[in-house]
């Protein structure tokens, strides 16, 4: 996904600015010039398969105990998305990126979908979703910019799976915000990178994402790409590794830019809260199988 120049309306204003130049003073852990690794194709498969190494993080008792029973572990995972839906989900709201795994919400919500491509374009652009029930998709429109949608005019932003596609996570979260009504809810869920094929990528840190805020995503877009053939295509001869990038980026092929832990995702959200200022309060964070669900909620402004 290629983030485009955000229009001035969706720039940050002087008092974010500031905040903005406050977040950027280093702090532990944060490295400005960090060459991120990058590994995904979208989608991501629903269920990875992989070692559960030293590395990983501990198993909850329930899931140690069907670690390998996929179909008890794809209803698990499913029951705890569709309980998350259950509690924070009603009224009018879109979700982002759903393709072949629209998340299921309650009877009061509804909903419409949000993508980059209507479907047979998507068919064309990932040709491993041939043969996968795709929604329909009734808004075209850049998840990240969301510039179609109205300001303050939804109940309700699903995005799961989607924050790491974008080169520019924090603006990407300012629009999702931006579109809901004082109360809304932002539904999240992003991979916990231990459990899937970003096992062996560097977290990227909070200094980093700053900077593709501030300079904008295309500075370091093709060091992601490099990263990607190099760490996850394990593409290490130097002219096939380039002409490798160079076929992947002429395609503008949708990869994980950024990785986080759990741990690291809660830093990203306090952060844009305290540091940054964004408007949301967090209403829950819930570790589900190899993915976290973050829910958020707009403040009044």
């Amino acid at each position: 996904m290629v983030a485009q120049a955000l229009p001035d309306r969706h720039r940050p204003d002087a008092a974010h600015a500031e905040a903005s130049a406050r977040a950027a003073t280093p702090r532990p852990g944060d490295s400005p010039c960090y060459d991120p690794p990058v590994r995904t194709y979208r989608p991501c498969a629903p269920f990875p398969v992989h070692p559960r190494g030293d590395q990983e993080p501990p198993l909850d008792p329930a899931t140690a105990a069907t670690a390998n029973d996929p179909e008890s572990e794809r209803k698990r995972f499913e029951e705890k998305r569709r309980l998350v839906a259950d509690l924070y989900l009603a009224g009018e709201g879109i979700e982002i990126g759903a393709l072949h795994q629209p998340l299921a919400v309650p009877p009061r919500a509804r909903v419409r979908y949000v993508d980059r491509l209507p479907v047979a374009e998507l068919r064309r652009h990932y040709p491993e979703l041939e043969t996968l029930p795709l929604v329909e998709v009734d808004v075209i429109d850049e998840g990240e910019r969301l510039a179609s949608v109205a300001d303050g005019s939804l109940d309700f932003v699903i995005a799961n799976h989607f924050l790491e596609h974008c080169g520019d996570p924090i603006a990407a979260v300012e629009n999702m915000l931006r579109v809901l009504r004082p109360g809304g809810i932002l539904y999240l869920a992003c991979p916990e990178k231990r459990l899937t094929f970003d096992r062996n990528r560097p977290v990227t840190p909070f200094g980093h994402l700053l900077q593709d805020h501030l300079r904008g995503p295309q500075h370091s877009k093709r060091a992601h790409f490099e990263e990607w053939a190099r760490l996850v295509d394990g593409v290490h001869d130097d002219a096939a590794r380039a002409a490798h990038v160079e076929r992947l980026l002429a395609l503008d092929y949708s990869i994980h830019y950024h990785v986080w832990t759990q741990t690291e995702m809660l830093e990203l959200v306090y952060r844009l809260r305290h540091d940054l200022g964004l408007p949301f309060e967090v209403e829950l964070v819930m570790r589900n199988e190899y993915e976290v669900i973050l829910v958020l909620r707009k403040a009044a402004l």
